[in-house]
């Protein structure tokens, strides 16, 4: 699941041209979703990290998020 990193020159390109900034093809879509999977990933780490009891993750899927 991994997304090529945030390219500040396209969206800026983009928004040059007039896109919009939000929405489902949105300039700035690609960064808020990579944004939110960073924290989602972080939370899960630091709350493995500070479990005392054995791992109970059952393991990892895509999900869908509307915003």
């Amino acid at each position: 699941m991994t997304t090529a990193p945030f390219d500040m020159n396209t969206a800026l390109n983009a928004l040059r041209e007039g896109k919009d900034l939000t929405g489902k093809d949105g300039i700035l879509t690609p960064l808020i979703k990579q944004l939110t999977e960073a924290a989602m990933q972080a939370e899960l780490d630091e709350h493995l990290a500070n479990e005392s009891e054995p791992n109970r993750k059952n393991g990892t899927s895509s999900k869908q998020m509307k915003s």
